[in-house]
């Protein structure tokens, strides 16, 4: 008559091994990738060959950080939802170091900006100069809400105390 064993833990001591596959399938950030829409999307887009990534270099996608390995499977993942996700995400201002400090107290605090990005041109429209658009909206709602504060502060401010 045999005892009920307990349960291995098959991956009990893999945590060196778990780092390697968090940081292999890291991408980057959304304020690195606002880095490059801004900077250089023109470079990324039109890329010298490069053997050893996938496609040559030649089908980077800038807004999800990506490699294709042509040009179809880069058109059908601008169709997909992790793309339309990604371009979503990026509509917004990303955090940076002033907003961080006016999140610990030094400063007062400042809705991010919503802007209007496009997905990326082809590879011959940046060839004649087209550039990848990052439009900041005049929201309407925030302008007219931020005027309504400031009148009810004026009012209160006008009222003598009793």
């Amino acid at each position: 008559m045999g005892m009920v064993q307990k349960r291995k833990k098959m991956h009990y001591g893999d945590t060196h091994l778990q780092r390697r596959w968090r940081v292999r399938n890291r991408r980057r950030d959304l304020d690195q990738i606002d880095d490059d829409l801004k900077t250089r999307s023109g470079e990324l887009i039109n890329q010298n060959v490069d053997l050893d990534k996938p496609g040559f270099a030649q089908f980077y996608c800038v807004h999800c950080a990506k490699y294709f390995i042509d040009d179809t499977a880069m058109q059908a993942h601008f169709r997909t939802k992790v793309h339309k996700r990604r371009m979503k995400a990026l509509e917004t201002e990303p955090y940076s170091i002033e907003e961080s400090e006016r999140a610990a107290g030094r400063g007062s605090f400042q809705k991010p900006k919503k802007r209007v990005i496009s997905t990326q041109p082809s590879k011959e429209d940046v060839i004649a100069g087209k550039r990848i658009k990052v439009e900041e909206v005049a929201d309407a709602d925030a302008v007219e809400s931020s005027n309504t504060m400031e009148q009810e502060m004026e009012e209160e401010v006008a009222k003598p105390e009793p």
